[in-house]
């Protein structure tokens, strides 16, 4: 009996003194605000986890090109806020010029190709700026009452300093042109890693797209207008340290917050396939002519990636 009351009088003890030790922070602060943080992280550019899969156990992989719209509901976390004052989140669009002003590489499309080229040198810093117009000034917008008219001064988001060879930031017509940037075009590989015995999936490459300069009008050249609509590629690896230092816009729930980084890696995204890696080195819209076609082997992309997995085992 007095062997219990001594087990019960320890475990008691250590109950009370682990709530002594846990101080409890109130939801509110002393000025009667919500204690929500919405700044950047500090240092969580050094908790990514990346995940190193062995080239020997990997025995099945596939290219894939994507575009995420800004305009499907599910994609409105990146899209906005659309203004660059926000003091407490950005978009991703100003997370990526932010990132170019702080040193992260981007490199120049390929005329030929949709695919990203990441064996040529970065864009040199002198020409970074051309890539951040995100706007044609001259262009006439005449027949489109939501376009914003900008000059070429102002549709430089992003000025170089050649006596100081630095970059900086100018966002006072960000609001215009961001609202012109609606789609990114992503390339992700899908793989089989024996070692988990699992199907993956990762983002390699992301790129703005200039949403002005892509059409449907001319269906024998929608990949050319897709290739023309191309900023920029960025390595997604090398972003995803900036995106982990910022959390997206909330959506209803402002407790509920998640990471850029977190966003992608967590796939709250949506998008539609535009291409695949195959033999004859052709896009959906080039052999898929009318809507229902094009659908139809979007359909047919993802349902063979999803069924591959299960196809491999007997049941």
């Amino acid at each position: 009996m007095i062997k219990k009351i001594s087990v019960i009088a320890c475990l008691m003890l250590g109950v009370m003194t682990a709530q002594a030790q846990h101080k409890v922070i109130s939801f509110f602060d002393e000025m009667g605000s919500a204690r929500i943080q919405t700044e950047e992280f500090s240092q969580a550019h050094d908790t990514i986890v990346l995940v190193d899969h062995r080239i020997d156990d990997v025995i099945w992989a596939r290219y894939v090109y994507r575009i995420i719209d800004m305009r499907y509901k599910q994609n409105y976390q990146l899209y906005f806020p659309t203004k660059s004052d926000d003091s407490d989140y950005r978009n991703l669009f100003k997370v990526i010029a932010d990132a170019v002003v702080d040193g992260l590489p981007i490199y120049e499309k390929n005329m030929e190709t949709i695919k990203p080229d990441f064996n040529q040198e970065p864009l040199a810093k002198a020409m970074i700026p051309m890539m951040f117009m995100a706007d044609d000034p001259t262009a006439d917008y005449s027949d489109d009452p939501t376009h914003f008219d900008i000059t070429e001064s102002d549709a430089m988001l992003i000025h170089y300093d050649s006596i100081a060879d630095e970059l900086s930031g100018h966002f006072y017509r960000f609001e215009p042109i961001v609202r012109n940037q609606l789609k990114y075009l992503i390339q992700e590989v899908v793989f089989f890693d024996k070692h988990t015995s699992r199907l993956h999936s990762k983002i390699m490459a992301i790129a703005p797209l200039q949403s002005d300069l892509i059409t449907t009008r001319d269906s024998s050249n929608v990949m050319g207008s897709l290739r023309e609509s191309i900023m920029f590629w960025i390595p997604f690896d090398k972003l995803r340290p900036y995106m982990a230092m910022q959390y997206a816009i909330p959506n209803r729930n402002e407790v509920k917050r998640v990471t850029f980084d977190e966003f992608f890696q967590k796939h709250l995204y949506t998008s539609y396939i535009v291409g695949e890696g195959n033999m004859y080195n052709r896009w959906i819209p080039d052999y898929a002519g009318t809507e229902e076609q094009i659908k139809k082997e979007q359909n047919r992309i993802a349902t063979e990636l999803l069924n591959f997995e299960q196809d491999l085992w007997e049941y």
